[in-house]
């Protein structure tokens, strides 16, 4: 069972980075559903970075850089030039895939040297990751897990406890109004975007780093739209987002753990579990009434102060 719980944390770390970073888009009222392609970018450049300089810290920083570029060109399409959202977030997507191809194409098959490998070896805290059950899971994991923990509490608090969280909450439900109190709209959506898009870039790289440290086409495999389904899910919230993660990392290694067991199922259908689930996911979410389950009220809107 604790072997099981490991594994299931580190499935999820992806989908958490993913999700965490198209919730800072969408609470800023941005709509980008190019959560896929900005993850692929980041999975191929932090790879190559990393192939080439045997350094943890780079491939990590250039992951974030490339899933913040792509964010970037998408906030300058739908923020500056206010681009249909929609068909800016799946063109970032077909981009992103393109590029991931091209950058990666002379490195298919290419393992990431044991020295880099062993950086993200995991690292047990003191007593806690003694406790029974969720020891290690929790606290013996990699350094990239525990980031992931800390990025849920502080965007928890971002949003909040603080003002500049308060603020993008405001331009999410009504840019207008917020606006007109003396924030600048665009820059708290270029700096929330932007930020969301480094941490999905960071999401792609944790899979070509951590978990598959072999380059492989189309090595996300559609997380990044199980991650626009689990904002839907996690209520717009980081803590529920964590445990959605946590519920998709488990249903993605499902299928493996079954078979260890000597379950036999068809591997197809074995694959197709986590996408049913988002599907189910998607249709339960329809039904949420409550205030505080809606998306903010501006989302996918683009702002033209003139307009005001």
């Amino acid at each position: 069972m604790e072997s099981f719980l490991v594994a299931v944390v580190v499935a999820s770390m992806p989908l958490l980075f993913a999700t965490l970073g198209e919730l800072l888009s969408e609470k800023a009222g941005n709509l980008n559903l190019g959560v896929e392609g900005m993850m692929l970018m980041g999975a191929v450049i932090g790879f190559r970075v990393g192939l080439a300089t045997n350094s943890p810290i780079l491939a990590v920083l250039a992951a974030l850089l490339a899933g913040a570029f792509g964010a970037a060109m998408f906030a300058f399409l739908t923020v500056s030039l206010r681009a249909n959202q929609v068909v800016t977030g799946l063109t970032l997507t077909i981009f992103g895939s393109g590029f991931a191809g091209l950058v990666g194409r002379d490195v298919v098959g290419v393992p990431l040297s044991l020295q880099l490998r062993n950086s993200f070896d995991a690292i047990p805290i003191p007593l806690l990751s003694k406790i029974p059950v969720i020891g290690k899971p929790l606290f013996d994991q990699d350094i990239l897990v525990y980031f992931g923990f800390a990025c849920v509490i502080l965007i928890l608090l971002y949003f909040k406890k603080t003002r500049i969280g308060l603020n993008t909450r405001a331009v999410g439900e009504n840019a207008a109004a917020a606006d007109a109190s003396g924030i600048n709209v665009n820059l708290y959506k270029y700096l929330n975007i932007t930020a969301g898009g480094a941490l999905c870039g960071l999401g792609g790289a944790y899979m070509t780093l951590v978990t598959i440290p072999v380059w492989q086409q189309d090595v996300v495999a559609g997380r990044g739209w199980i991650a626009v389904a689990l904002v839907i899910f996690a209520s717009w919230r980081p803590v529920k987002a964590w445990l959605g993660a946590l519920l998709f990392g488990a249903l993605s290694i499902l299928g493996y753990r079954l078979q260890a067991m000597g379950i036999s199922l068809s591997q197809y259908l074995v694959d197709m579990i986590p996408y049913i689930a988002t599907i189910l996911v998607v249709i339960v979410s329809t039904y949420k009434n409550r205030k505080e389950d809606l998306p903010p009220a501006d989302l996918s809107n683009p702002y033209f102060r003139e307009e005001r």
